[in-house]
C-alpha cells in the first residue's frame, strides 16, 4: 500500500526569501525527487503545512495509519534521513515506527502525531 511523503514547497526555513527566489522547501522537494522515493512511498508537493516557523516541513500519511509532521528539515543535509524514515513508515501497517528505528532527525524534529481517521 502506498504512503505519502508530503513536502511543503513554500517553506522558507525562517529566512527572508524574495518571492522570485527558489525557496528551501522547493529545493527539498527537488532533492527528494532526485534521490528517488523508496518502494511504497509517493512524494507529494504541498503548498503549506502551517508550520512556517519551523520549516522545512514534511508529513507522512497513509490510509489507516498514524500521520506525522516533521519540522526543521534541511534540503542540504537531511534528504537521506527523510527517505529512510519514509521507508520505515511504509514498512509498517499502522504508521508506528519504533522510536529507536527512526532516523535521529525524526526522533528530534517531530512536530505532530495525528491518529488515523476512523471510517
Amino acid at each position: 500500500m502506498t504512503v505519502f511523503l508530503h513536502v511543503c514547497t513554500t517553506c522558507r526555513m525562517g529566512q527572508p526569501i524574495p518571492d522570485e527566489d527558489i525557496r528551501p522547501g522547493a529545493r527539498l522537494l527537488a532533492a527528494l525527487e532526485e534521490a528517488g522515493a523508496p518502494e511504497g512511498v509517493r512524494i507529494v508537493p504541498v503548498e503549506c503545512l502551517s508550520a512556517c516557523d519551523h520549516g522545512c516541513n514534511v508529513a507522512l500519511t497513509g490510509p489507516g495509519r498514524w500521520s506525522y509532521v516533521y519540522r526543521g528539515m534541511n534540503p542540504d543535509t537531511h534528504v537521506a534521513d527523510i527517505l529512510a524514515g519514509a521507508a520505515a513508515y511504509a514498512a509498517t501497517s499502522d504508521g508506528l515506527v519504533p522510536w529507536r528505528e527512526r532516523p535521529v532527525i525524526f526522533r528530534k524534529q517531530s512536530l505532530a502525531r495525528i491518529p488515523p481517521m476512523e471510517i
